[in-house]
């Protein structure tokens, strides 16, 4: 007799042990239909297999989440499947899932993405077939055998452990692999193959290049459906399309991974710093600045030297080796031991707008969102253990605020103490639940994330939601108590005796050019007007009103507007074309008629255009619009 027992509490007794479709099927033909696998004494099965012992047991359908990663591990064996059929010669190597999709390397012929068509119409063969997934269990030497003319195959059996090996099979089609799968290649209902690149076996460049072919996979094509409308939207707002249409930012061979601002794109960044700045200063910061090269010695001494090296960057001066540095932090403690500090001088907030540089592998280089050299909005606060619970509070409802301006939203996420790290238990013990003690009195849902903390301390981290919904892990709240240590940072305390002070590290924008980034893409390049590289374009109908123009703009400039005077000798439509593709908020036409009643004709992102507009009520509605740091640049909505 097994006794399965299900989530609710309630269970259910089998005289033959069963399989999980037949838990599933007692308890409702529906959810035996909706069943893709199972999770058995906390482990995922495959429903097809047998439970032969009392065991908790919790069916996962179609509506969880993990299902859809099940399914889409089912999906690119169905490719595999697909693609053998197509091109019988093909070696397979590796196909797992990955975020948003799948993908197989496979060793055959090129493939290009007009050849989609044919691979995907052979998939929907199988998948209309339904045929059944089945696990087969065989030794080291039976898959040796089976997989003798597979190369790739026979290398990743040999790495195993000696043991049982798992096969999955569906029609024709084997596989090794671990699994669990859908019960039959009709669950892969909605599917897509996306791109083709090339990739190295083993991502070694002395082994065979392969096809790495990705697709997606959905449980319905509505599903699908609203994926491809999010990547079209998610094209169209691509920050590097943008940059390039606005004339932010460019990329040269001479500093790969190194971005290039041009005017407009520093109007962008300094709007950007101004607002940041101002939040700091009545947030009660300092700002501070240190050098970006220091010798290797502080970098031992911090730590970084062991757990960093192969991300920074070197050069020997005076026989001395120097690192240019990939974190500001050791300057920072640098400035904190200059002087002796009383506790009546902390907490002591010092940020700093501090340029880095990582070495990044060039495969991974992907416009502001992963570069070389950047800019992080770092602070460190330095406090007694009494204070940290306030400060933490404190700097939360900062980035908060700070996110609230551009319409974001966040989520909070503790990461604790990762395999590789410094300091001591005691320490990583209080300052977790120094951070865990802040989260809980600032109210809102975080979720616990392992091992991912920083290799000096425990840290919160905050992944902001753009435009797309998509997620960007920026803000990070990180506790120290080692860096102190290392460093021997101390202030004098009540008992007139030395204490050990408590730092926080933190951002808030993170990586300043990723956050630029991440905003132009969210905006879709349509900035707030305060942010707006150019605010007003003052566009002449002809070259006898450039002079007007100008004057225009000086009258503009005068108030501290960003404004460009567009004096080509083109067409006013095209001027107005070219204004909205650099998505300038507001454009005024001048005209003879605006000319001799000294009124503005006003035209904004929308297409609307307002005629007769008094220069004063102009000025004024877009000094409130700025002033209030509003999302939409429409002066005229109040």
């Amino acid at each position: 007799m097994i006794t399965i027992t299900l989530p609710d509490g309630s269970s259910k007794r089998f005289e033959t042990p069963p399989t999980g479709l037949q838990v599933a099927e007692s308890i409702s033909p529906a959810l035996a239909r909706q069943s893709v696998a199972m999770e058995v004494d906390g482990i995922v099965k495959d429903l097809s297999q047998t439970i032969d012992r009392d065991a908790r047991v919790r069916l996962i359908t179609t509506r969880d989440p993990e299902a859809l990663e099940i399914m889409r591990h089912s999906a690119a064996h169905v490719m595999a499947q697909a693609i053998l059929r197509l091109y019988p010669e093909a070696r397979l190597t590796i196909g797992p899932v990955v975020e948003d999709g799948f993908y197989y390397d496979i060793d055959m012929e090129p493939v290009s993405e007009e050849d989609f068509g044919r691979i995907e119409a052979e998939m929907k063969k199988i998948v209309k077939a339904k045929l059944p997934i089945t696990r087969k269990e065989v030794s080291k030497q039976e898959a040796l055998k089976f997989y003798a003319g597979e190369p790739y195959k026979l290398e990743m059996i040999r790495e195993l452990e000696d043991g049982t090996i798992s096969f999955y099979s569906q029609g024709e089609f084997t596989d090794l692999c671990r699994g669990p799968h859908v019960p039959h290649t009709g669950f892969v209902k909605a599917f897509k193959l996306m791109k083709v690149s090339g990739a190295y076996w083993r991502a070694d460049q002395s082994r065979a290049q392969l096809q790495r072919i990705y697709g997606t996979a959905f449980f319905d094509k509505k599903q699908l459906k609203a994926y491809l409308n999010f990547l079209e939207e998610a094209r169209k707002r691509n920050h590097r399309r943008i940059g390039t249409a606005m004339d932010l930012f460019s990329f040269h061979d001479e500093a790969p991974g190194m971005p290039f601002f041009h005017a407009r794109g520093m109007a962008l960044w300094n709007a950007l710093l101004e607002y940041w700045r101002r939040e700091h200063q009545v947030a009660g910061y300092v700002e501070t600045k240190t050098p970006i090269m220091l010798q290797r010695t502080l970098w031992e001494r911090s730590g970084h030297w062991e757990n960093y090296r192969d991300n920074m960057y070197t050069s020997q001066i005076d026989d001395l080796e120097y690192a240019i540095k990939p974190m500001n932090c050791p300057g920072g403690m640098l400035l904190y031991k200059r002087k002796h500090h009383s506790y009546r001088d902390l907490p002591i907030r010092a940020a700093e707008i501090g340029l880095v540089h990582r070495h990044e592998l060039s495969g991974v280089l992907n416009g502001l969102f992963r570069v070389r050299a950047f800019h992080q909005d770092d602070a460190h606060i330095f406090m007694t253990p009494g204070q940290i619970q306030d400060e933490i509070l404190a700097l939360l409802r900062l980035e908060e605020r700070i996110y609230s301006t551009f319409g974001l939203g966040f989520e909070l996420e503790l990461s604790t103490r990762p395999e590789k790290s410094i300091g001591t238990d005691a320490q990583w013990e209080l300052a977790t639940e120094g951070l865990r003690s802040a989260l809980d009195a600032y109210g809102r849902p975080y979720r616990i994330n392992e091992g991912d903390g920083a290799f000096y301390g425990p840290k919160i981290d905050l992944h902001i939601k753009d435009a797309l919904n998509r997620t960007w892990q920026c803000g990070t709240i990180q506790l120290d108590m080692s860096l102190p240590e290392r460093f021997d940072l101390f202030y004098i305390g009540k008992d007139n005796e030395r204490h050990r002070p408590i730092m926080l590290h933190r951002t808030v924008f993170g990586s300043i050019e990723r956050f630029l980034g991440i905003l132009i893409e969210h905006f879709a390049g349509k900035f707030p007007l305060w942010l707006a590289p150019v605010q007003v374009a003052v566009l002449p109908m002809n070259d006898q009103l450039i002079d007007f123009a100008r004057q225009v703009a000086a009258d503009l400039e005068g108030i501290g507007l960003r404004t460009e005077v567009d004096c080509r000798s083109e067409s006013l439509n095209k001027k107005i074309r070219d204004a909205q593709l650099a998505n300038i908020p507001l454009m005024l036409t001048c005209g003879a008629r605006e000319k001799e009643a000294g009124t503005y004709s006003v035209r904004t992102l929308d297409g609307k255009v307002h005629f007769g507009i008094e220069p004063a009520r102009f000025k004024e509605k877009v000094l409130e619009n700025i002033a209030g740091r509003r999302l939409t640049p429409d002066i005229f909505d109040r």
